[in-house]
């Protein structure tokens, strides 16, 4: 593969240092990222001749155009960096999870007088107690009222003065301990927390233990209120510990690790024990797994699942080594602050275990495969209806839309997203900061934007005609053009098709938001699909996957021009020293907040500079 002069240059140059790479394509998305404890060596790597003949590489480094380097102090530190800016980058050479959404958790906030239970999908260091990672919020959402029928934790906003008047329906229904109105003290409300949280930690025994140990105490106080509210709180607890299975007479604290795979998808299934009893399962499905081995899909899960959970156990039990084991273990002992084992157990009773979760993820694939198949079944019938209904000359495998975001007229934005057989394609989705127009002009941004598309459009062809790749799908006409907007938007696209001769190549519609109508060419009055054709939603997932991803890409931007107002209204502060502060931390409101030394701290950033900030902000 032969690389530009430029890049064997970056190659060279990197220090013999451990560290994380980033490669990124000619628009600047950072396309595959990687760790190692020595960077030249490791990047040189793939120009060899074996690394060649593996065919992800070779892709990879078709698209390379540039790279970039962070040094670290040590390998471990490596490790931490690559899983956080994976996570961030979601780069699509790297194995990584199917869905880029954060995924719900259980958060206690203990530091509260009164706890609450949420559901959250961020954890912070707020003194807070998380549990999950879950991959359903229907899952999170059933195991709460499950558990609000044992532990009647608070839900509303009041202030738990003892002195309300009334109490609230839940406290009626017993779904409350009335703390509000005095019928439950604080310590015997934060006694009922602590139970929770131990029954979520795997604890259950000792918690029914406790109840019983509270519900003799107060009958014999002569409570019996207080008793046969702790009696009911008691059965519950024991209904809910009896669906638990047993799986270790050890009692032990396990996560039992397997995956299955089937063509290019690939599912991992985690069991997770707590004081040896099975308390529940959850799957992750996976992207870029394809061409990969299973030591290497297995050490990519382990990085980026453990950067997530909210709880690391003592054994992690895998179905076999992984490449990076020591250095995972070294980063697990220290999320969790003490010993971790990754362990390939050979027989016994957690082999079995191993093999039920491979078992599961094995089932759950092929569950999941049927759906997707059923999926691709509606898609096939919604292109097939989009054909015949806008009589269209063929079947819209790839169909393109168009949305612009503006707010008051600032930071106008456009997007284009791709779908491909019905799916989004989301490698070729593409972004445009609106740069020829003054003030708020949809109809103008739009045609700014088409004109930008065909103009690539002829570029790639141009390129392809030189033996050229066309990686980035700009070479390829849509079977479909779809613009937000109505007549006037769709006479925008009919202009701008017309002036690179393709209005005869690339059908175009423009739907309006209010009614979901399309406005088509040649006709004045615009065409309703049937309100339940699996056309109509298509068409709609693509409006409305448009507009979230311009309205996303625009509020990006508002933030960085206020954050670069704000800043740059300091005394000192100028493009560099605000890209600085960015890097650093990220937010104004971080900037605002941070320490005159920790300002100080920034690279090229005087202590008067900091004084400034301080006083100005």
């Amino acid at each position: 593969m032969e690389l530009s002069k430029r890049i064997q240059n970056q190659i060279e140059s990197l220090p013999h240092r451990p560290g994380v790479y980033l490669m990124r394509d000619v628009d600047e998305t950072v396309i595959y990222i990687g760790k190692t404890v020595d960077l030249r060596n490791r990047v040189r790597s793939y120009l060899h001749a074996s690394a060649q003949e593996h065919p992800k590489t070779r892709a990879l480094m078709a698209e390379v155009d540039d790279l970039e380097f962070i040094v670290t102090d040590s390998e471990l530190e490596a490790l931490i960096l690559e899983a956080n800016l994976i996570k961030t980058h979601r780069p699509r050479y790297n194995v990584r999870f199917k869905d880029d959404k954060r995924y719900p958790y259980i958060k206690v906030t203990s530091s509260d007088p009164y706890p609450k239970v949420i559901i959250t999908r961020r954890i912070e260091q707020d003194g807070s107690r998380y549990f999950g990672p879950y991959t359903s919020s229907a899952a999170v959402h059933e195991t709460l009222d499950l558990l609000r029928k044992s532990f009647p934790y608070l839900t509303c906003n009041r202030e738990m003065t003892g002195d309300d008047e009334r109490a609230c329906l839940y406290y009626e229904i017993k779904r409350c301990l009335g703390p509000c109105i005095g019928a439950a003290t604080r310590a015997r409300y934060r006694r009922m927390i602590e139970g929770l949280v131990r029954f979520l930690e795997g604890r259950g025994e000792q918690v029914m233990a406790e109840l019983e140990e509270q519900m003799q105490a107060a009958a014999e106080g002569w409570d019996f209120e207080q008793a046969a509210s702790l009696r009911d709180q008691l059965r519950a607890v024991q209904s809910i510990v009896r669906q638990q299975k047993v799986v270790s007479v050890a009692g032990a604290d396990q996560d039992v690790i397997a995956f299955a795979r089937e063509e290019d998808d690939a599912c991992v299934q985690v069991f997770f024990i707590r004081g040896g009893k099975l308390l529940g399962r959850e799957y992750f499905v996976l992207e870029g797994a394809e061409q990969e081995d299973d030591r290497q899909v297995m050490g990519a899960f382990l990085k980026q699942f453990y950067e997530e959970a909210a709880y690391v156990p003592p054994e992690v039990l895998l179905p076999e080594q992984i490449d990076e084991a020591l250095i995972i273990e070294q980063w697990l002992k220290q999320k969790r602050g003490n010993r971790v084992s990754l362990q390939v157990p050979r027989r016994g009773k957690k082999r079995e275990l191993v093999k039920m979760a491979a078992e599961n993820a094995a089932e759950t694939l092929t569950a999941l495969r049927v759906q997707w198949q059923a999926d691709a079944h509606k898609q096939e019938q919604a292109l097939a209806e989009l054909e015949q209904l806008l009589d269209l000359p063929k079947t819209p495998a790839r169909i393109e839309c168009y949305d612009i975001s503006t707010i008051l007229g600032a930071e106008t934005t456009g997007s284009m997203v791709v779908f491909v057989q019905g799916v989004p394609r989301k490698s070729h989705y593409r972004r445009f900061n609106i740069r020829g127009v003054e003030g708020q002009d949809d109809y103008a941004s739009m045609r700014e934007v088409l004109e930008r598309r065909f103009r690539r459009w002829r570029i790639a062809r141009s390129e392809e005609m030189l033996g050229s790749r066309d990686i980035k799908g700009w070479g390829k006409l849509p079977d479909l053009l779809i613009v937000d907007g109505g007549k006037g938007q769709l006479s925008v696209a009919t202009e701008v098709l017309e002036s690179y001769d393709l209005l005869e190549a690339v059908p175009v519609v423009a739907l309006a938001k209010r009614r979901d109508e399309l406005f088509l060419p040649g006709r004045s009055n615009p065409m309703a699909l049937p309100r339940r054709s699996e056309g109509l939603f298509l068409v709609q997932r693509v409006r409305d996957e448009a507009h979230r991803f311009a309205v996303r890409h625009h509020r990006g931007r508002r933030r960085k021009v206020g954050l670069a107002s704000e800043l740059e209204s300091v005394p000192g502060i100028g493009p560099a020293r605000r890209k600085a502060l960015l890097r650093a931390f990220g937010s104004v409101e971080a900037v605002r907040a941070a320490t005159l030394d920790e300002l100080d701290a920034v690279p090229g950033l005087p202590r008067s500079v900091a004084e400034a900030i301080k006083s100005t902000l």
